[in-house]
């Protein structure tokens, strides 16, 4: 995935905000997202960036005004009309026929006596009847008056036919003239009236409960002597798939909150009032993991969307605006419920692989063609990882205003690393809505506040407190858990297993005021420095809440140097940095080693993959940087950082700093000095806090980044003066059935006359490892400009086309197809070809590529992958279609990335 992501917490290295607006992969941050299943700028932009909070408003502001109150005589910029609606042939009276202005949500429908009055605010000029069974029909009216009609329907060709069942030929499945694809048609036609945002204003109480439980747990397992302590954790009383198991619960919550719709300007609003939650896996950010816990089962599921988010992909809904074309429907029944009749609908996927649903509607037969319950689940042949299970139940209830709202939504679904056996998870997150107002409209300045907002306290251990206010009743077992839960807290053997849990997985051993680590950084390889053995360690807020201390040193056994990287931070929040929202001042240190153009965390993260290259590369830096910086983020995911920056680099290996002079003078040290500026937006973003930087989960949002870096000459030995400016935009878009698509849009311009050092440097990789931000058929340092835009684009089929070949479908490969344009160039004052006071390229040979300023001609790159292999692996052949006169590269080349995923 291309996305954006500014690492303001811990980039020990050449500015650690220089490089952060290029396109970051989020891969490790889904990650530990997805492992967790499986072990388990300043005043101005203070004002700008701050939104207005709906519960700070006086209580006059939320009086509400009711806009619902209908009068049936005429008022001025009303349209009423009224009349009987009657069968054209027999002359008798129609029910339930849904009568509609058009281009509006206003509707009603005729009752026993097929009388019907519909009236609203607006000059509407045609009205609408419709009637399974009917031929549709519209009438003009005059606007801003009262209408009085009398409807004559015909009988419709399209109505349902009988279904007979005979043995025999088996007949092959069609679209045309099925009754099942017409009634579905039918409800695709009237989506807009039926669902929730039809209302003009919607208000809704919301209770949300949910559950995770370990189960297939080994009797090795439970009667060891390890878990001997721990069995009244045990429920034995849970069924899942049918049969009654023995699980371990490991996360229950339950919320109360209150949500506010409006249509126009479109608007949501949540306020927590109240939770309660217990979670024995808190190594994992507890905050992230409950938010996606959400998206993965379900988060404000809506059958009438086109597509429904369930774990972190899109299934097609069964009445979609093209369901015909990917689901196969037939009529099971018509059910009795009240006084009121429903036809059942079954559906099944064309192609089982495909993200599609099975399972049966439930549809009113009143003219609105409404949804009044559905059973949505998953066939075993789904190209989802580790998924053994999901069934979705939704249930409606009819309303005055006569739509059907979401009554209760109940997702179950279980994961497990194999299919049918060895440990699992199961969860089930339960949300029922209550208390429902229409049209029921609060003050203009209540709708400007933030879309979540929290009640003063939300949180509410009482028992009592949710026994009056739960809308559902807690089997005994779940009334247990809390129970159990704070019990097994306060044993000692379990916070020893919690705290090596939390080392494994965070990275850092928690000694209370200090943590050791990165564990994950202590070993790593390469040509400059041999062995490098690291250590570090940094403080908590049980040291102190406002100053916090991190740091590392390290050693390479080829180079026999020592590096070190030493910060403060003054937390003006009493956050801890590695924490949301930031809000400090950080000044540090730092001697290290570097790949020209290439981001130093990157390297001091040492990821295992990255010490095992192709091709070869003697191009190193050692830096000394000094920092000193603000940094300030906002809860609307606005965040800039201000700081400056000296930074002192000395070539190393094979590169060489020398002037095009007639001497070829050596330069040994580079000396800038920069006051930054960097600017990201990331609106709706949700994440997931690790140890060190945090993960954005994956949104439709676009995130926006800018960065603004001036050099200052004469400063502290600053060597040039200059300006640099970088800009990215990346989004995630959504195609349904064939997947996703990441695309991120870069650009750069430097000002003043500068050498190739301190030029853009284009970002490549030669690690074995595939890099969606990178240049993964570049060379280091290969190209430098002044000016450039460039083009990330990567397409996800989610196994779209390889699912429907015979042999391999049932591997459950996926396709992946990646495609990057670098465009730019280099002014004749940056060019040492050109200007004379520059550094001279390094000129390639010996297996390295030399350096070259990106012409006319945009280097282009493209690639085609299978991931899925074996649920982790993915392998990218790729292509680079240029510049393949330059030395030491290759046309093409092979690159994996592990990466689980649903």
């Amino acid at each position: 995935m291309v996305l954006t992501y500014w690492d303001y917490i811990k980039n020990s290295g050449t500015t650690w905000w220089r490089k952060t607006l290029l396109p970051l992969s989020f891969k490790n941050g889904n990650l530990i997202a997805r492992c967790f299943f499986f072990y388990l700028l300043i005043f101005s932009f203070n004002v700008s960036a701050q939104h207005t909070d709906s519960l700070k408003q006086t209580k006059d502001s939320l009086k509400v005004s009711d806009t619902t109150k209908q009068n049936n005589s005429l008022v001025l910029g009303t349209t009423t009309v009224s009349g009987r609606i009657t069968d054209a042939l027999t002359g008798k009276p129609i029910p339930n026929v849904t009568v509609t202005f058009a281009q509006s949500t206003y509707a009603t429908s005729s009752d026993s006596q097929g009388e019907f009055l519909l009236s609203a605010q607006g000059a509407y000029k045609r009205v609408s009847f419709s009637l399974m069974g009917s031929q549709p029909l519209n009438k003009e009216i005059k606007p801003n008056q009262v209408n009085e009609l009398q409807i004559r329907l015909k009988s419709s060709q399209r109505q349902l036919q009988e279904v007979r069942i005979s043995a025999g030929k088996r007949k092959k499945y069609r679209n045309k003239g099925n009754p099942a694809v017409e009634l579905i048609q039918e409800i695709i036609d009237h989506k807009n009236i039926n669902r929730m945002q039809s209302a003009d204003y919607l208000q809704y109480d919301q209770y949300e409960r949910i559950g995770l439980s370990f189960f297939h747990l080994s009797p090795k397992f439970i009667n060891g002597s390890f878990f001997s302590k721990y069995k009244f954790m045990l429920d034995t009383t849970q069924v899942i798939n049918g049969e009654t198991q023995t699980s371990l619960p490991v996360f229950f919550s339950e919320k109360l909150s209150q949500n506010y719709f409006r249509k126009k300007p479109s608007k949501s609003i949540k306020i927590l009032q109240a939770q309660k939650e217990l979670n024995i896996i808190k190594f994992v950010d507890t905050v992230g993991v409950n938010i996606y816990i959400n998206r993965i089962y379900g988060d404000n599921i809506d059958i009438y969307e086109n597509n429904i988010f369930i774990i972190t992909n899109q299934f097609l809904s069964p009445i979609a605006d093209h369901a015909p074309d990917f689901y196969k429907f037939f009529i099971a029944d018509t059910i009795k419920i009240g006084n009121e009749k429903f036809i059942e609908v079954n559906f099944t996927p064309r192609n089982k692989g495909d993200l599609l649903f099975e399972g049966k509607l439930l549809v009113t037969m009143d003219g609105r063609y409404a949804v009044k319950s559905c059973e949505l689940d998953v066939n075993s042949q789904i190209n989802i990882n580790f998924m053994r299970s999901l069934k979705i139940v939704l249930d409606f209830q009819k309303h005055d205003d006569g739509r059907y709202y979401l009554n209760k939504s109940d997702v179950k679904a279980d994961f497990g690393i194999f299919k049918d056996k060895g440990l699992g998870v199961i969860g089930e997150r339960t949300v029922f809505r209550s208390n429902y107002k229409l049209n029921s409209q609060l003050s203009d300045a209540f709708y400007k506040g933030k879309d979540l907002q929290t009640a003063g306290n939300i949180n509410q251990p009482d028992t009592t407190f949710w026994l009056h206010h739960r809308t559902d009743t807690l089997s005994k077992q779940q009334e247990l858990i809390y129970e159990h839960i704070n019990k097994l807290e306060n044993m000692r053997s379990f916070k020893r297993t919690t705290w090596i849990a939390s080392t494994l997985t965070n990275g850092f051993a928690d000694l209370g005021p200090v943590q050791i680590g990165q564990i994950g950084s202590t070993f790593a390889f390469n040509n400059q420095e041999g062995f490098r053995l690291q250590g570090g360690a940094r403080t908590t807020p049980e040291f102190n809440k406002t100053v916090y201390l991190d740091g590392y040193a390290a050693y390479g056994t080829k180079d026999a140097t020592a590096k070190y990287d030493l910060n403060t931070y003054f937390s003006l929040n009493k956050t801890a940095p590695y924490r949301f929202p930031n809000d400090y001042f950080k000044i540090g240190y730092m001697y290290d080693i570097s790949l020209p153009g290439q981001d130093l965390a990157a390297v001091n993260t040492q990821a295992a993959l990255t010490s095992f290259a192709t091709g070869k590369n003697d191009y190193w830096l050692y830096n000394k940087i000094f920092n000193l910086v603000y940094v300030k983020d906002f809860e609307n995911h606005f965040s800039y950082n201000l700081g400056f920056e000296n930074w002192n680099q000395q070539a190393a290996g094979t590169l060489l700093y020398q002037l095009n002079n007639a001497d070829n003078t050596v330069v040994h040290n580079l000396t800038t000095s920069e006051v930054d500026l960097g600017l990201r937006y990331a609106p709706h973003e949700q994440i997931i806090q690790g140890s060190m930087v945090r993960f954005s989960i994956y949104s439709k949002y676009p995130i926006i980044s800018l960065q603004i870096n001036h050099g200052i000459a004469g400063f502290l030995g600053g060597s040039y003066n200059y300006n640099n400016i970088t800009a990215n935009i990346a989004k995630r878009f959504y195609f349904s059935q064939l997947g996703y698509s990441d695309v991120a849009l870069l650009g750069g311009y430097i000002t003043g006359k500068v050498p190739f050092p301190l030029l853009d440097i284009s970002p490549a990789n030669r690690s074995i490892a595939y890099d969606p931000n990178a240049y993964n058929q570049m060379g280091y340092l290969e190209f430098v400009s002044d000016h450039y835009v460039g083009l990330n684009f990567t397409q996800s089929f989610n196994g779209f086309f390889l699912n429907k070949i015979p042999l391999i479908d049932h591997l459950k490969w996926r396709e992946y197809f990646s495609f990057k344009v670098l465009y730019g160039g280099l002014r004749n004052e940056n060019n040492p070809a050109y200007s004379s006071g520059l550094y001279k390229f390094p000129v390639g040979g010996n297996g390295t590529n030399g350096t070259y300023a990106l012409g006319n001609v945009p280097y282009i790159e493209g690639g085609v992958g299978i991931g899925n292999i074996y649920k982790i692996i993915r392998v990218d052949l790729i292509k680079r279609f240029n510049y393949l006169d330059h030395p030491g590269v290759s046309q093409y080349g092979i690159k994996l990335s592990f990466n689980p995923d649903f």
